[in-house]
């Protein structure tokens, strides 16, 4: 991982497409901007983990379903 410092107002670049920006420090909360593609996701990681979970339920089901089917 890695560990960068930034101020308000200042940002990193990833991939040459990506701008993550701080825009406020409030006691332990940072708020950040991010401007990418719209074809690139964006989540926050609690969201992302339960697409993630999701989507493994959906496959295992599907996978049940067609061990049923096939006998």
């Amino acid at each position: 991982m890695l560990a960068l410092s930034r101020k308000k107002g200042e940002a990193i670049v990833i991939n040459n497409n990506i701008e993550v920006t701080v825009l406020e420090v409030k006691g332990d909360q940072v708020k950040i901007g991010i401007s990418a593609p719209r074809e690139v996701p964006v989540y926050r990681k609690e969201v992302y983990m339960q697409i993630e979970q999701s989507n493994q339920e959906a496959v295992n089901v599907n996978i049940k379903e067609l061990k049923n089917l096939l006998g």
